[in-house]
């Protein structure tokens, strides 16, 4: 009996089997006689808008993305491509915060790079003193204390076209040379340096500017600092400028605590080798004067952001950041007259002679900052012809 029930069971579970088939015969059956159904083309109509809604439902949200694109094509001018995504989304950035332990090996891993970024930033960088000769240059940087090179450039022209050698300006009047360099600032006693270098070049190094720091040290108004401009930009030979910038950005960048220009220049020297020295001062010096200002850093903007310690001390949104960008990277004109073609090829703007109008300076009443100046008008305050340094 017990068999025989297995046998009936194992005899049911084929029948049940069948029945599975016939009811998977009978779906294709169905479908078959779904086909035929009229109510079968509804669905596909209802389908076919359903398609055409999709892209209907997505072009309200294109409008989004072309609001923000003129902040992202302005942060593009201001820095490389590859930086436009940290300026578009300045609370993603991770500023980098060195250990307060961090050693020599990873702080020079960390300057460099932050050189780098520079150079591809800024590979027009270049003297902003308009000059010819060593013997101008030496003359413009010492005219370029407590004031601009944009204001050095507009008056050296008139200087140079009267004195133009060291035995010219060692015999000039010193009140029609002072009147010459009024406009600089301090004109009486820059006069007084001068002509005084002038006389030294003229008595001591046969009216030639010497090729050593130890030689042009000791000319009237030339210290360490105008000894590298000249030495690294006449000479080729390698310099560290430590100018306001330099020594602001370096402590931001926690490269240094010094204080002094000396250390400071004797702590920056051992980061870098020396072949580096001139451009990375450029670098550094373009930087600080266009994007990582003293008071409003323009960190929104700033394609060094998630490098920078210090990020987040300036304006981090990136439209109010791009307002306060500065000469060539906020569409404004540059500071040298005759600026190297490299500096042109980028975008860059002459500066405009003394007395005229600076192209682009902001006017009181202007629409927006950065708006074209009318013919008449001259710099206005806050325009790249004032800003110091």
């Amino acid at each position: 009996m017990k068999s025989t029930a297995k046998k009936t069971s194992a005899s049911g579970t084929p029948a049940k089997a069948p029945a599975k088939k016939t009811s998977a015969s009978s779906a294709p059956a169905k479908a078959t006689a779904r086909k035929p159904t009229p109510a079968t083309p509804t669905p596909a109509k209802k389908s076919a808008p359903a398609k055409k809604a999709a892209p209907a439902a997505v072009t309200p949200a294109k409008p989004t993305p072309a609001k923000a694109t003129p902040s992202k094509a302005a942060l593009a001018k201001a820095a490389p491509a590859k930086a436009a995504s940290a300026k578009a989304t300045p609370t993603k950035i991770t500023p980098a915060k060195p250990p307060r332990n961090e050693s020599h090996t990873a702080l020079v891993r960390r300057a460099r790079r932050i050189n780098r970024e520079l150079g591809e930033v800024y590979p027009y960088a270049h003297p902003e003193l308009d000059f010819e000769n060593p013997f101008q240059l030496v003359v413009a940087t010492v005219l370029s204390a407590q004031t601009t090179d944009l204001r050095v450039n507009q008056t050296t022209p008139a200087l140079f076209g009267k004195y133009p050698t060291p035995e010219d300006l060692a015999a000039a009047n010193p009140e029609e040379v002072e009147e010459i360099l009024r406009p600089t600032g301090f004109f009486r006693a820059k006069t007084k340096s001068v002509i005084g270098l002038s006389k030294a070049l003229r008595d001591d190094f046969g009216g030639e500017v010497p090729g050593r720091l130890e030689d042009l040290v000791k000319l009237p108004g030339v210290g360490r600092k105008t000894a590298f401009v000249v030495l690294g930009n006449a000479f080729g030979r390698p310099g560290i400028t430590v100018d306001t910038h330099f020594q602001r950005l370096v402590r931001r960048w926690q490269w240094t605590d010094q204080t002094e220009p000396d250390k400071i220049e004797a702590a920056i020297g051992g980061l870098f080798p020396k072949s580096e020295w001139t451009m990375l001062s450029h670098h550094v010096i373009f930087h600080g004067r266009r994007i990582c200002h003293a008071r409003k850093p323009a960190c929104g903007a700033c394609p060094i952001a998630p490098l920078c310690p210090a990020y987040g001390e300036g304006e981090t949104d990136p439209e109010k950041a791009q307002k306060l960008l500065k000469y060539e990277k906020g569409g404004f004109p540059g500071q040298r007259l005759n600026p190297p073609q490299s500096y042109l090829d980028a975008g860059g703007i002459p500066a405009p002679p003394l007395g005229a109008p600076a192209p682009g300076a902001v006017v009181p009443g202007a629409s927006a900052p950065g708006a074209p100046a009318p013919a008449s008008a001259g710099p206005a305050p806050g325009s790249p012809a004032r800003e110091a340094g």
